[in-house]
């Protein structure tokens, strides 16, 4: 993890362990297939894994502290699944540390990286103030050229996470995005499905309402088919889809190694309606995984499922 006071850095990846069944193909799992990624080499459409080590954002929020632990149990989860199809590679993480600032820039230029090589950026948190990070990868490549794709994002989130603070923190990535877009002169394609009325105040729902923003509340996003429609219409206007999951949009009987429990949650299926929805679509972009917190998992709960999430998506790809 990033050291109090030191600027965010890079460290490159680590070996992968798991389970082994014997030599060949046949027995392939993520540990036995994945393999170092650097950005002066083509991706050419292999999912790019990418660490974001940070717990600033869920202090600077009130958040529960333990986040920064969430890639190496993502992987962990992940290494003794069945290899996934195409081979994953590994970038490392980012360690952030108290420079959330300078770690989210470092999160940009990694994505932005991985998108120039034809990869498929998988951001494994950490909290949920990766998204801003995320979202200055794809912008960076829309900066060179390429305006013309309407890229958009989807959160499965209890929470809307446009809040107005002093300095960013793990409620703040999505208004700061809408901000930059707004800059850039580009319109701000962003959608919720999850969201709590319960833990949303009205200032929330009306930074929503002014940027336009669609959302399902928990009750109407029970239903997978409400949420594969609500997806589907939401998919045709977009080209590329930032796909963030925020696992505290499922119940805390599910995931209960978050930051910030739900009382009610989503049921799994519901969210695995839209990771299939988006990635079936052939418009998944960008994938990421926001608010594991390993301190307060149970029996590894919160990493397997989604760890699940993650190799679903990859395997409903076109």
């Amino acid at each position: 993890m990033g050291t109090q006071g030191q600027r965010a850095e890079l460290r490159p990846p680590g070996a992968w362990t798991g389970r082994d069944d014997g030599p060949g193909p046949e027995h392939a799992r993520w540990h036995s297939v994945i393999r170092p990624w650097s950005p002066d080499e083509p991706a050419a459409g292999a999912a790019v894994i990418l660490g974001f080590a940070s717990d600033e954002g869920v202090r600077r929020n009130g958040g529960r502290i333990g986040a920064a632990a969430g890639p190496p149990a993502l992987r962990a989860a992940l290494a003794s699944l069945a290899a996934p199809g195409p081979e994953p590679r590994d970038a490392g993480d980012i360690l952030v540390g108290e420079d959330l600032e300078g770690g989210q820039a470092l999160l940009g230029q990694q994505v932005a990286a991985v998108l120039r090589a034809g990869g498929l950026p998988v951001v494994l948190g950490g909290g949920h103030e990766l998204a801003f990070g995320s979202y200055l990868g794809w912008s960076a490549t829309l900066d060179r050229g390429r305006a013309a794709e309407r890229w958009g994002i989807l959160n499965m989130d209890a929470h809307f996470d446009l809040r107005e603070a002093p300095a960013p923190t793990s409620g703040t990535p999505f208004l700061q995005a809408a901000r930059a877009e707004e800059a850039a002169g580009r319109a701000f394609r962003y959608a919720v499905v999850g969201i709590s009325r319960a833990n949303n105040t009205r200032v929330l729902f009306d930074a929503a309402a002014t940027l336009g923003v669609p959302f399902l509340d928990d009750d109407a996003a029970s239903r997978p088919a409400a949420v594969a429609a609500f997806v589907g219409e939401w998919l045709q206007g977009v080209d590329r889809v930032h796909l963030t999951l925020d696992l505290d949009a499922l119940p805390a009987a599910v995931a209960p190694g978050v930051s910030a429990p739900a009382g009610f949650g989503i049921p799994l299926d519901a969210v695995r309606a839209a990771v299939r929805a988006v990635a079936a679509s052939g418009k998944l972009g960008l994938l990421e995984v926001a608010e594991l917190n390993p301190r307060f998992d149970v029996d590894g709960r919160t990493a397997r499922t989604a760890a699940r999430l993650v190799d679903e998506a990859l395997r409903t790809l076109p």
